[in-house]
């Protein structure tokens, strides 16, 4: 059984190259794999361990500047979720690419799970959901908006393009975690929307506490491991990765024409070359070779598509 730990904090580091190596240190030291990323603007990712490693983890960045505060949402996995342990800097720990957007500053109305329903039921709220089409493709709140975004990035531009749409309604918006909604929600804020709202904790607390049977939630919650998706509960899902564009795969999506394991899926079949289709050939032939073996593969990663994804707890 492996604990899962999905986390971010807003805070103040002034050199966080220099928080790196000790961080990855403790991760290491601890058995603990998955993907943290460091940025002036804070700390970001999902780490996966035994107990006693993730509590060493958590423990070690509650102790960084600014971080005593720290949240994480706690989840299980019957398997390893991530292959290896990454601390990375970045210009930001969630990428929207407007350097005057500070959730430290100020952010919309956060709303408990248990309120949630409430507020999507009112007839004078807009909610969007701020995700990646991808993301939202496999599950959403009923009644969402989607705003059809590739990553994070495109949503200022999608706000200023679809504003007029949300004159005099209350906006309440969601993500997985709650990290994209800390920064969309101050950047409608700076915009002049005067009612912001945002679910606390995001799908992951709202899946973990509503009961199903009072859920308006509708498919499975993408999540940044190798679990894909979970469900009601946090249960995993029954997703699994195109490793090639690296979205969601339902089980029906298997069996369509222009999936093929490890290559290609519906959704990319024409966005690689045949150059690099015979990479991921070769690629998951060693990968097979491997699992044979008993042993991981951990070779280079294949390029993404022209999508970004953002790494999101």
């Amino acid at each position: 059984m492996y604990i899962i730990a999905a986390l971010y904090h807003f805070t103040r580091f002034d050199d966080p190259a220099a928080l790196r190596d000790p961080l990855l240190a403790v991760c290491k030291g601890g058995g603990v794999c998955g993907s943290l990323l460091l940025a002036r603007e804070g700390i970001n990712g999902t780490i996966a361990g035994p107990r006693d490693g993730v509590d060493a983890v958590l423990a070690h960045i509650r102790a960084l500047p600014g971080c005593a505060a720290l949240e994480w949402k706690q989840s299980t996995a019957q398997t390893r979720p991530f292959g290896r342990m990454k601390v990375r800097l970045k210009r930001e720990i969630v990428t929207m690419g407007l350097p005057d957007v500070d959730p430290r500053a100020a952010v919309g109305h956060y709303v408990a799970p248990g309120n949630w329903n409430a507020l999507l039921r009112a007839d004078d709220v807009a909610v969007i959901d701020t995700r990646n089409a991808y993301e939202v493709a496999i599950g959403t709140f009923e009644g969402a908006i989607d705003p059809g975004t590739r990553s994070f990035r495109d949503f200022p531009a999608w706000w200023q393009a679809n504003r007029h749409r949300f004159h005099n309604k209350r906006v309440a918006m969601f993500c997985t975690g709650g990290i994209r909604c800390e920064k969309s929600t101050n950047y409608l804020l700076s915009q002049g929307v005067e009612e912001v709202f945002h679910l606390k904790g995001g799908i992951l607390k709202y899946l973990e506490e509503v009961p199903q049977e009072d859920s308006l939630w509708q498919g499975a919650c993408f999540v940044f491991d190798g679990r894909v998706s979970v469900e009601h509960g946090l249960r995993e899902g029954p997703h699994v990765l195109c490793h090639a564009c690296r979205r969601p795969l339902a089980p029906q999506d298997l069996s369509h024409p222009d999936y093929e394991q490890g290559v290609c899926c519906h959704h990319c079949v024409d966005e690689y070359s045949p150059a690099q289709r015979a990479r991921f050939r070769e690629r998951h032939r060693q990968v097979a070779l491997a699992r044979a073996r008993g042993e991981a593969h951990l070779g280079p990663h294949q390029p993404e598509p022209t999508r970004r994804r953002a790494n999101e707890p």
